[in-house]
């Protein structure tokens, strides 16, 4: 399990690293925030656009082929800045690396419930979504040191090193893993299966944690400046959603695996604090600020490793690739959605109210889980079983 945790960090690590020190650290190459905001969407869109198809793919040939070659193709193409400093080479290392973490990411989180008996996938989803968290904690810290360092292309350097360590190991540590046979499938009997609420569910509470995760980490560094608070103080309400939802991961899966949660309510639970973390991030200064931070992510943090067990319980393990691609996908288009909703509203009238609109709408859906009758909750997690 280890190489699968490192390769959850590595994609964090990868995506918010970068992220978080193109605009300051590239001057010739970001020429402009319409520049800046290109080559963001670049790795995230890779990763819509390609996430399903691999994940189908892990399925058709066994995941650890696809992880090994999405590490390895991530190695290389974070390769191409390290080695040639350009901006062509930027956008290139770029989408290389949102295509790569595409194979990669899918096939890890394929593989977590296919190495672990069901009745403890929270514990596994859990302690992957740990390091996941913590990637995305130390991303934007150490490149930001690293970029102080030695420059963009040390951050790369750093990467391509990662990604092919990790690969090294995942070869020697990660068991084969052949793929099941299934049945064929039309594209009419995948749409089936993907609408189906037991699907939808914990997907679309996936996406919503995504989405406020990364409203809270974009916007509310926002709020602090705009009532006097200094870079330090900013930083510490994002560090702290980060280690809430670092610290309740695990806790979740582990409470879901001894029967002291259910998905349903597990589910419902965490959409309705991330809500209140939302709604508690209107309110002014640093008490809203942080209070904000705290239950965002302990929201999200209860929201992912319950809605990937969930998605793990209801989906034939022949088709588990596939199932994790598209709920990456719902991840991605929340990590968008979002921030874009929130900006269109703060755009209208302020950024109070744009998160409360993400509060109604997350709300909305903590109601929606609460009464569905075929929610997560219908597939009972086998630890109840027996």
């Amino acid at each position: 399990m280890w190489p699968l945790y490192a390769a959850g960090f590595t994609t964090a690590f990868g995506a918010h690293g970068i992220a978080a020190n193109l605009g300051g650290h590239t001057d010739d190459a970001v020429t402009s925030l319409l520049v800046l905001g290109g080559l963001l969407a670049l790795y995230d869109g890779a990763e819509v656009l390609l996430k399903p198809l691999f994940g189908t793919l892990a399925d058709r040939i066994g995941a650890r082929p696809v992880l090994l070659g999405g590490l390895v193709a991530f190695a290389a193409a974070s390769a191409l800045y390290a080695v040639v400093d350009s901006p062509g080479w930027l956008w290139a290392a770029r989408l290389g690396q949102g295509a790569a973490a595409s194979a990669f990411s899918p096939s890890a989180s394929a593989l977590v419930a296919r190495l672990n008996p069901a009745a403890k996938h929270g514990r596994a989803f859990g302690s992957y979504g740990f390091y996941k968290s913590v990637g995305y904690t130390l991303g934007p810290l150490l490149g930001g040191v690293l970029v102080w360092a030695g420059g963009l292309r040390l951050l790369f350097a750093v990467l391509v090193v990662l990604g092919a360590a990790v690969a090294v190991w995942a070869l020697l540590a990660v068991p084969v893993v052949p793929p099941l046979p299934k049945a064929r499938q039309t594209v009419l009997d995948l749409a089936r299966r993907l609408a189906d609420p037991v699907f939808l569910a914990p997907t679309a509470a996936l996406a919503a944690a995504t989405a406020a995760l990364s409203v809270g980490v974009g916007f509310l560094p926002v709020s602090g400046r705009a009532v006097g608070l200094g870079t330090v103080a900013t930083g510490a309400a994002v560090s702290v959603l980060a280690g809430c939802a670092a610290l309740v991961q695990p806790r979740a899966g582990r409470a879901l695996d001894d029967g002291r949660l259910t998905t349903r309510t597990g589910l419902a639970a965490g959409l309705s604090v991330t809500a209140a973390g939302l709604a508690c991030a209107t309110l002014p200064a640093l008490t809203g600020i942080l209070l904000g931070a705290a239950l965002i992510g302990a929201g999200t943090g209860l929201i992912t490793p319950l809605g990937f067990a969930a998605l793990a319980a209801s989906t034939p393990a022949e088709r588990l690739g596939q199932t994790m691609g598209a709920a990456e996908l719902g991840r991605e288009l929340g990590d968008a959605g979002g921030p874009l909703l929130v900006a269109a509203v703060a755009s209208i009238a302020a950024l109070t109210y744009g998160f409360g609109a993400l509060a109604a709408l997350t709300g909305a859906l903590a109601v929606a889980a609460f009464i569905h009758r075929r929610s997560p909750e219908s597939v009972p997690h086998p630890s109840a079983e027996g």
